[in-house]
C-alpha cells in the first residue's frame, strides 16, 4: 500500500480535553490499521500535541496572539496580516496530504463565544484548499447547530460543502445542517469519537461525588452578561456542593478545559481536605478519574460524555442541547437541568433519585456503550473507504 499522507486540523492540543480525546480515538485506530502512513496536525497548540501524542504538528495560525483582543493599530494589523499569512500556509499544508481529518469536535456549532475571522475562517480556507488540490477532507462525527446569517454561518456551510466526507455525532446535528441549506443526503450520523476509547475500569469510590465544572459565561449573543451569568452558575454550583458536603460526601471536581481553574479555585476553599481536582492531562486520564466516583453533576459536554462512558449515573446542566440529546440517547433525559435556569432545589431532588435507581442505571449505562462501540466500528470502516 502506498504511504498515505493523513493530517489532522482543528483546535487541538488547546487545553480542551474533548478535543484532544477526539484527535486521540482516531489516531489510535490509524496507528493500529495503518502503521506506514505518515501522520501529522495543524492545531492551535501544536507543543501539547508533540508531547501528548508524539506527533508532527503545525501551529494553526501564524499570529501566536490571535486569540487576544487586538485594542491597538499595530496589533489589529498585525492579525489582519495573519489572516493573509494563514491562508497561503494553510494551503500549503493541505496540499501535502492525501486526507485531512476533522476529528470530531464542535466546529460546525457556535454554542459558545466565537468570531468568524477566527477558526470558521480557517476551517473554510483548509476546506477550499482540499478542493482545490484534490485532498479529501473529512469531518468525522462533528457537532454542529443552527447559526444565525451572517459571515459565520457563510463560513462553517462553505467548509462543509466543501468536505468529502461529512458526518455528525448526533441527528440536531445534521438536522442543523440541513436546516441551513447543506444537502445532507449522504451525510451519516455516529457517535462522539471519544467513544471509541478504551472504557476504564476501576472501583468506585463510596460517598464519593464527581463535580465537573466550566467558567460558563455564556455565548455570542451574551456577551453584554457574560459575568452575571458566570457568576450565577458558580454561585449555585456552590450551594449544591456545601449541600453534598453537610450530607458527608467527599467531592472529586473535572475540568475540561484549562479555563474551567478559576471555578475549581472558588470550590475548594469550602473545604479543600473533602474537595480536590482530579488531575486530568487527557480524555483517558478524565475517564478514569469518573470511574472512581460514585456518580457525577457535570456541564461541560466530555465531561457528561466521559461519566456515561465510565458507567457512572450522571446528571447534565447543559450550556447546549447536545447535552440533553446525548443524556436522552442513554436514557436520562429526566435528569438535565439547562445552565441559565439551574434550580438548585430541583438539582438536589433529581441527584437523590438518581441515587435511588444507580444499579438499574449503570446496567442501562454499560449496555448503551457497547452498542454506540459497535456504530463507531462502522464509522472507522468508512474512514478507511475514504483513505483508499
Amino acid at each position: 500500500m502506498t504511504r498515505k499522507r493523513i493530517g489532522f486540523f482543528g483546535l487541538l492540543g488547546s487545553g480542551n480535553l474533548g478535543n484532544d480525546g477526539s484527535l486521540a480515538a482516531v489516531l489510535n485506530h490509524l496507528r493500529s490499521e495503518y502503521p506506514n502512513a505518515v501522520l501529522d496536525a495543524m492545531c492551535g497548540g501544536p507543543d501539547e500535541v508533540r508531547e501528548l501524542f508524539d506527533l508532527d504538528a503545525t501551529p494553526l495560525h501564524w499570529n501566536q496572539k490571535e486569540y487576544r483582543t487586538a485594542a491597538r493599530l499595530p496589533a489589529m494589523a498585525r492579525k489582519a496580516f495573519g489572516k493573509v499569512v494563514d491562508a497561503f500556509r494553510i494551503a500549503a499544508w493541505v496540499r501535502r496530504h492525501d486526507v485531512v481529518i476533522v476529528p470530531g469536535m464542535g466546529v460546525l456549532e457556535t454554542t459558545l463565544p466565537l468570531r468568524p475571522w477566527g477558526f470558521p475562517y480557517s476551517l473554510s480556507l483548509m476546506s477550499l484548499a482540499g478542493k482545490v488540490f484534490g485532498t479529501k477532507v473529512m469531518m468525522m462525527s462533528v457537532g454542529a447547530n443552527v447559526i444565525a446569517r451572517g459571515p459565520t454561518r457563510t463560513l462553517v456551510t462553505g467548509a462543509a460543502r466543501l468536505a468529502a466526507y461529512r458526518s455528525y455525532r448526533d441527528e440536531q446535528s445534521r438536522t442543523a445542517m440541513r436546516e441551513m441549506g447543506v444537502d445532507t443526503s449522504r451525510d451519516e450520523v455516529y457517535p462522539d469519537l471519544a467513544f471509541a476509547l478504551p472504557t476504564p475500569a476501576a472501583p468506585a469510590s463510596p460517598g464519593t461525588v464527581g463535580v465537573g465544572v466550566m467558567a460558563y459565561r455564556g455565548g455570542n449573543e451574551d456577551r453584554g452578561q457574560a459575568e452575571e451569568i458566570y457568576r450565577a452558575y458558580v454561585d449555585k454550583l456552590t450551594e449544591f456542593v456545601r449541600w453534598l458536603l453537610d450530607d458527608g460526601r467527599t467531592v472529586r471536581l473535572f475540568i475540561g478545559d484549562r479555563a474551567d481553574l478559576e471555578v475549581v479555585d472558588e470550590l475548594v476553599k469550602l473545604d479543600p481536605a473533602r474537595i480536590t481536582l482530579a488531575p486530568t492531562a487527557t480524555l483517558a486520564d478524565l475517564l478514569r478519574a469518573m470511574s472512581t466516583v460514585d456518580s457525577v453533576v457535570a456541564t461541560r459536554y466530555h465531561n457528561v460524555l466521559s461519566a456515561l462512558k465510565a458507567a457512572r449515573p450522571t446528571l447534565s446542566i447543559g450550556y447546549a442541547t447536545k447535552n440533553d440529546v446525548l443524556m436522552a440517547e442513554f436514557g436520562l433525559a429526566e435528569f438535565c437541568q439547562p445552565i441559565k435556569e439551574l434550580d438548585v432545589a430541583v438539582l438536589r431532588k433529581q441527584f437523590t433519585e438518581l441515587e435511588s435507581r444507580s444499579p438499574a442505571v449503570i446496567e442501562t449505562l454499560t449496555k448503551q456503550n457497547a452498542v454506540l462501540a459497535d456504530r463507531l466500528a462502522h464509522q472507522f470502516a468508512a474512514l478507511g473507504e475514504v483513505i483508499r
